[in-house]
């Protein structure tokens, strides 16, 4: 956000915000539009060395940009990165349409919302796959923390270990040449409707989900979760001992700065963490772990 107020003010009112013009004055006359990709690439070497000269220069060792074992970064490669962070973040399209304007982009699902291209390998494949990749993961991990010891509570917990130590899982990272065969082993995945587990790690809990039990879907027919309309009570609910554990820690984080702001506002956090207090307790007192029942 911060970076692209920066760029906002070095470019006129209007302009591009990579506009030729302004970032490569030497060429404004052969070339209109935005920096071509080459260009982006020597910037970004440019920002390497620059950055890796100030680690150097303040003996920040830790700091430097190692060399990449992939080649030199282009643009292409932020797409992925771009995708990552929009699969694995509660309300990720809505935060890209708001953040960045590309509400087509973020929301649309015909061919002219695809990212950067009409073609079918725009974002909206990069998202599947991530989200995919995510939701592997998180079964992964519930089902190696339940067989360490780690309790598990929910209505839909004893569900989802199932399906996580039992059912099929997306494997593999992203190859380029067997991209389209990646993107629809993907969404076979996705289809596998109270199959796939979503970590929520804003409400400290993971989603079983499932659309006739799910309270987020406000009568719609969505085939995933909206995860930033997480509701209590919900059916879908699985939480670890670890979410638990940290519903506590947030209660007392609001508890401490309840106590620095004035009252109608402080009331409210008070309040907040009386309800994480219990959605914890309520995880303490129903739990049950592989040793005391086990799947």
């Amino acid at each position: 956000m911060n970076a692209i107020r920066v760029l906002e003010r070095l470019v006129p009112e209007g302009a591009l915000l990579f506009d030729a013009a302004v970032h490569d004055p030497a060429r404004a006359r052969t070339r209109s539009g935005s920096l071509g990709s080459n260009a982006i690439r020597d910037r970004i070497d440019a920002f390497v060395v620059w950055a890796n000269t100030e680690a150097s220069r303040h003996d920040l060792p830790g700091q430097r940009i190692p060399p990449d074992p992939h080649g030199r970064i282009g643009t292409a490669r932020f797409r992925r990165t771009l995708a990552w962070h929009i699969a694995r973040r509660p309300g990720g399209l809505v935060a890209l349409a708001l953040q960045y304007g590309h509400v087509r982009t973020a929301l649309d699902t015909d061919e002219s919302g695809r990212y950067g291209t009409r073609s079918r390998s725009g974002i909206h494949r990069l998202v599947d796959i991530e989200t995919a990749m995510a939701t592997a993961d998180a079964a992964a991990d519930l089902a190696e923390r339940f067989h360490q010891g780690e309790g598990v509570s929910g209505p839909a917990a004893r569900k989802a270990l199932l399906r996580a130590t039992t059912g099929p899982l997306f494997q593999g990272g992203l190859v380029k040449r067997d991209f389209p065969l990646k993107h629809e082993l993907a969404r076979r995945h996705l289809a596998r409707e109270g199959s796939v587990l979503f970590d929520n790690p804003h409400a400290l809990l993971l989603c079983l989900y499932q659309r006739d039990r799910a309270l987020c879907r406000d009568d719609e027919q969505l085939a995933a979760p909206v995860l930033d309309r997480c509701v209590p009570g919900c059916g879908n609910i699985v939480r670890t001992d670890q979410q638990a554990a940290a519903l506590h820690q947030r209660a007392d984080q609001l508890d401490h700065r309840a106590g620095l702001l004035p009252a109608p506002i402080g009331d409210r956090l008070r309040a907040n963490a009386v309800k994480l207090r219990a959605w914890a307790q309520d995880h303490d007192l129903t739990r049950f772990t592989a040793e005391e029942n086990p799947t």
